[in-house]
Parts: C-alpha cells; sequence; structure tokens
C-alpha cells in the first residue's frame, strides 16, 4: 500500500468518528427550548438538556421534538457508516462518539445529557430488535414506578443482555451497547442515590 493509500484508509475512519461527535453535540433540548421560547433546560428540572426535563416545562411538542432530534442524532451516522459499508469497529466507533458527543459536548463546554435517547438512537441503526427490546423495558419500568430515570437504569442494565442474545456473532456492537449502558448508569448516578432516598421526582408524584 502506498502512502497515499495509507493516509486514506486512516484520515477516513478519524473523518467519521469526529463528524459524529460533532453532530451528538448538538443539543436539540437547548435549540428546541429556545424555538419555542421556553427557559434553557439547563436551569430548571434535574438541569439535564434532555425530552424528560424538556417535558417538565409543560411543553409536550417541545420534549418529543427534543426525543426525536436526539434519537435521530443517535441513529444517522451509525446507520450513515453501515449504508457506505464502514468497517464493523468504525461503525462502533461511530455510535460510541456520538454518544459521548451527547454527554460532553464540545459546543456545550462538555456540559450535556445523559444519553438515554441518543443511545437508543444508536441501538436502532445497529439492531432495531435491540432498539425495541430496550424501549420496552423502559416503558414497562416507568409505567410501573412513574420515575424515568429507573426505567433508564434498568433498561441500560438490561441492554447488555439483549445486546448478547441478539447480537453475539457481532462482538464489536456488543461492546458498543456494553460501553454505553456503563456510561448511561454513571450518568444517573445522582439518580440512584436520590431513589434510594426516595427524593427522586416522578411523573404523577408529589
Amino acid at each position: 500500500m502506498n502512502e497515499l493509500g495509507f493516509m486514506s484508509v486512516t484520515a477516513i475512519p478519524v473523518v467519521w468518528i469526529v463528524a459524529a461527535y460533532l453532530l451528538g453535540s448538538i443539543a436539540f433540548g437547548i435549540l428546541v427550548s429556545k424555538m419555542f421560547g421556553l427557559p434553557d433546560p439547563r436551569t430548571v428540572g434535574s438541569g439535564n438538556p434532555g425530552a424528560t426535563n424538556v417535558l417538565r416545562s409543560g411543553k409536550k411538542s417541545a420534549a418529543a421534538l427534543t426525543l426525536l432530534g436526539d434519537v435521530f442524532k443517535g441513529w444517522f451516522p451509525v446507520w450513515l457508516a453501515l449504508q457506505s459499508g464502514m468497517l464493523m469497529w468504525v461503525v462502533s466507533a461511530v455510535g460510541i462518539a456520538v454518544f459521548l458527543g451527547h454527554l460532553y459536548p464540545i459546543f456545550y463546554k462538555f456540559k450535556g445529557g445523559k444519553g438515554v435517547a441518543t443511545a437508543l438512537g444508536v441501538m436502532l441503526a445497529i439492531s432495531p430488535m435491540l432498539a425495541l427490546a430496550a424501549m420496552l423495558t423502559w416503558v414497562l419500568v416507568f409505567a410501573v414506578s412513574r420515575y424515568s430515570s429507573l426505567g433508564a437504569i434498568v433498561a441500560a442494565a438490561l441492554a447488555p443482555v439483549y445486546a448478547w442474545i441478539l447480537l453475539s456473532a457481532y462482538k464489536n456492537y456488543v461492546i458498543t451497547v456494553v460501553v454505553m449502558s456503563i456510561l448511561l448508569i454513571w450518568r444517573h448516578r445522582t439518580n440512584i442515590q436520590k431513589l434510594m432516598a426516595g427524593t427522586e421526582s416522578g411523573f404523577g408524584k408529589k
């Protein structure tokens, strides 16, 4: 392989990964809140710029747009990498990069959201069945407990199990899900403490 060919092989994955991180750094919760004239979600509720906190503003349409935006930005770069025939490790790296962009966005001083919707988008691109299993887990836990955070934590804990069952032949993708799950649970550590102390805010709970 000549020098030009080597540079192309090494540079292209880097471009994909950096582009995915930058896309992940776009905070739809902040942008949508500005568009609707709502308070910056980082200044209310849990301070998280995600759909759940935007919903606390009372504007369901804004929360829905935030959710769709965060899911889309997780799904799109991974789907595009798959459609472009990128190697499996590159696809996995793109998924982790867009997820890290949401958690630690360069545009917002590396202070981002918890990554639930973006992780769902990444999983949706890798395996719709995996995303469905994780989403149904969240829905079930939330329906019973009325705690969005608990639903996210349980779904994150079980996602690697679902990935192993559904994607055992694709170890890179399983590793991607494991990494996202660990980071998701870590980002919810304050919620875990509040759940254990009985002080966590739940929908429909006083």
